[in-house]
């Protein structure tokens, strides 16, 4: 009987496999800025897969995206093909690249002023479901002057290097790495690290948030900043030994009892002071290190 019942599970598996469905593919575009000044930026917008940013010298923004769709038949595979696409908006000085297709739509939001996906549009109802499942990774290298907006939400982490812009990168489920920076950077997870390395000290405010990881900042020697902590279950550690302990910050904001005033602690003065470098953690430690030489 055992053993009987151990062939139909072979046979099982080997029916599921045979019924396994992929596509895979390289899409490959390169682009200039119609426009090329100081304000030149680059908005990458995924969804499931990485996304991995190299600045250079040269002019052009040069990107790879692998794709792969995974479906259980011929039929739904065919459908992920057509449906999945790489989307590309010129918007003469910013270069903006998303997933077009699927249960969403990207568009900017005329209130907020940024771009972002609207879900459960598909066929104008709010019960979209893909009989597919699917992977875009995104590769690029980017003029190392301009700013730059990455996001992605499952499967991928975040990896942007030599980028002399800004950086705001976002991500829900992976890591963010940010390395060799000299500008202002926001970096924020849910489930990952956040790893930041500058060589040249930040002038501007700085953020940087995860609920369930450790914050890893690098700085350069001399650093002069405001700094500010939280965390719930985390601790602060730093090399730097010219920190001193500012003021409690106090909130004000009116509610229907009353006023309410949330006290922020754990503010400091990093020697000298500057920019504001704000660190919170949920379940995770934040590790500050000034390069020693």
């Amino acid at each position: 009987m055992r053993a009987g019942i151990f062939v139909l599970v072979i046979l099982a598996s080997l029916a599921s496999i045979g019924y396994a469905q992929t596509f895979s593919e390289t899409i490959k575009k390169e682009m200039s800025f119609e426009k090329k000044s100081s304000d030149n930026a680059v908005i990458v917008a995924n969804i499931n897969g990485s996304i991995r940013v190299v600045g250079y010298d040269g002019d052009k923004v040069v990107l790879e995206v692998e794709k792969k769709i995974n479906a259980k038949t011929s039929e739904r595979l065919e459908q992920g093909k057509q449906q999945i696409q790489l989307g590309v908006i010129d918007n003469v000085d910013t270069l903006i690249f998303y997933v077009s297709g699927g249960c969403n739509t990207f568009s900017k939001n005329t209130k907020h002023g940024t771009w972002g996906y609207n879900w459960n549009n598909c066929n104008n109802n709010n019960s979209c479901h893909e009989g597919y499942d699917y992977n875009m990774n995104f590769t690029l290298k980017i003029p190392s002057a301009v700013h730059l907006t990455v996001s992605t939400i499952n499967d991928g982490d975040i990896s942007v290097e030599n980028v002399k812009g800004k950086v705001n990168a976002n991500n829900i489920n992976g890591h963010i790495k940010l390395s060799n920076l000299t500008q202002a950077a926001v970096a924020s997870t849910i489930n990952g690290n956040v790893d930041v390395e500058y060589s040249q000290n930040p002038q501007t405010d700085c953020r940087f948030y995860t609920l369930n990881g450790d914050i890893n900042a690098n700085f350069q020697k001399g650093l002069g900043a405001k700094l500010s902590f939280e965390s719930f279950n985390g601790n602060f550690y730093t090399n730097v030994d010219q920190l001193v302990p500012l003021p409690l910050i106090m909130e004000k904001g009116n509610i229907d009892k009353g006023i309410k005033y949330k006290v922020k602690g754990n503010n400091y003065q990093v020697g000298k002071g500057g920019a504001l470098l704000d660190f919170e953690t949920f379940n995770g430690n934040v590790y500050l290190k000034e390069k020693t030489n």
